[in-house]
């Protein structure tokens, strides 16, 4: 039967609440303050919650307003002995499902308990649809629609169905375990395991027994034989997330895998064979760390049959609106909220940020604004961004990084200057053409080519006019 918590400092009165409840066959659970009632929702996770509004220490409202934020599926049920409607406006606006007023009346309150439960039911059944759409909605549609990405998505389509080895290299946070999970589902592989190794959280000296496993006696501590990650992908992928950070010693028994498709368990005698499709990942250069001497020359040309770059979210701005769009239905799904998009201007803020995190940070940041947001729309205070910190606009990279775009670092360079000189100017174009030493209409190719609103002139300035003569393109033309 489901939990119901009573969170009531009177202990008559929540003996008695108890003592109905479990008649009616519920599992009651009972706290007498605010902080023991969020450790049992923590812990107990109960489906609705008979709170009351007065208690010792930590009140009510603000239990309420902390178990609609931390624990959103959980449905409240305020009891007060104050009839004042102020109290009860406010508890509903925090998400409380009904406001009683003692004395309780038993029968009116069973009815209410028993249809908010029904319908924190009904809730849960359309979540568990909505999940099972969301988790149906091809790959492709939510990664975007840009040149990039549309790149990547062909190389997938033409790569997937052959058994080439494949090299997916971009920064962290670019979607390479998506991109790899993407290709396994795509290939004859499909119904077999795909298995991830992370080459650079596993110590060296586990990594042998991690790839290959150990028989029973093998070392101190083997009391048990275990089947290694490639035996256990046997006929399907094994994706080596991280490839250059692993040990040398470790590529060497890697690359003879690999060559003789054939594995010796650590302590054992016997050679295995074994049929793994092969997918690598790195954030760096694979092709400088062989250069450098931190990765085999074989081993690179061995599992690099196929290379894959992925671009970093800046190059693909695009595609910001679909992400974010995704990752909110994500997280309205997973905290049960109702956040229905983002305002015009945070669609903005989220299309004119840096990125350094790339895909993973718009994700974190979009989760942390449903959390966050009271209103049925995302707006700019609820998204963590800074576009005034230039640590977080633009990070010119250390040459010593190896190869770099020329191109991508001066388009941010151009692009801040426009965006400072506008905040400047109070969005002034002329003025702002002027700061820059150009013409107005370069201006404007300009703030096209980078895209620049036309009404950009930073959050914290007042919007201004242009004096413009008659011949001048007005700013809707871009």
């Amino acid at each position: 039967m489901e939990r119901i918590l009573i969170v009531e400092d009177e202990i008559g009165i929540r003996d008695l609440l108890a003592r109905t409840l479990r008649e009616e066959g519920y599992t009651v659970i009972e706290a007498e303050n605010g902080p023991e009632a969020l450790r049992l929702c923590r812990d107990f996770k109960p489906v609705l919650v008979l709170l009351d509004l007065y208690l010792p220490g930590l009140n009510g409202m603000r239990v309420l307003e902390t178990m609609k934020r931390d624990f959103p599926g959980i449905e409240v049920i305020i009891i007060s002995g104050s009839k004042g409607i102020t109290n009860a406006v406010e508890a509903m606006k925090l998400g409380a499902y009904d406001y009683l007023v003692k004395p309780l009346h038993l029968e009116e309150m069973m009815l209410i308990i028993k249809k908010a439960i029904q319908e924190n039911y009904l809730n849960r059944e359309v979540n568990i649809l909505r999940r099972r759409l969301y988790e149906s909605k091809d790959t492709e549609k939510r990664m975007g629609e840009s040149p990039q990405i549309n790149k990547v998505l062909k190389q997938v389509e033409l790569v997937a169905p052959t058994d080439l080895s494949i090299v997916i290299q971009g920064k962290s946070g670019t979607g390479k375990e998506v991109i790899a999970s993407l290709i396994h589902r795509r290939s004859a592989r499909c119904n077999k395991p795909m298995l991830a190794v992370d080459c650079g959280a596993i110590p060296s000296t586990l990594m042998e027994s991690e790839l290959f496993g150990y028989e029973k006696g093998a070392f101190t501590g083997a009391i048990s034989r275990k089947i290694g990650k490639f035996e256990q992908a046997n006929s399907g992928t094994l994706l080596l997330d991280e490839i250059t950070n692993l040990p040398p010693e470790n590529q060497v028994k890697l690359l003879r895998a690999l060559e003789e498709k054939m594995i010796q368990r650590v302590g054992g005698k016997q050679y295995i064979p074994v049929n793994v499709r092969i997918i690598a990942t790195t954030n760096t250069d694979i092709q400088k760390a062989v250069t450098v001497g931190n990765f085999r020359e074989d081993l690179f040309h061995r599992i690099n049959e196929f290379l894959i770059q992925l671009p970093e979210l800046r190059e693909r701005v695009i595609d910001i609106p679909i992400l974010a769009e995704d990752f909110l239905l994500e997280a309205n799904i997973d905290m049960n909220k109702k956040i229905e998009g983002f305002t015009s201007e945070a669609m903005t803020l989220l299309k004119r940020y840096h990125w350094p995190g790339n895909v993973r940070e718009l994700k974190n940041i979009v989760k942390k604004a449903v959390l966050l947001s009271t209103e049925k729309v995302i707006g700019t205070e609820f998204l963590n961004l800074e576009l005034d910190n230039p640590e977080k606009l633009m990070k010119i990279p250390e040459l010593s990084d190896g190869r770099i775009s020329l191109e991508n670092v001066l388009h941010d360079v151009e692009r801040q200057l426009i965006l400072k000189a506008l905040r400047l100017t109070r969005g002034n174009k002329t003025k702002t053409a002027a700061l820059l030493s150009i013409d107005r209409k370069s201006l404007y190719r300009k703030m096209a080519k980078l895209e620049i609103s036309a009404s950009s002139r930073g959050r914290e300035i007042p919007g201004q006019s242009d004096t413009t003569s008659g011949h001048e393109l007005p700013d809707s033309h871009y």
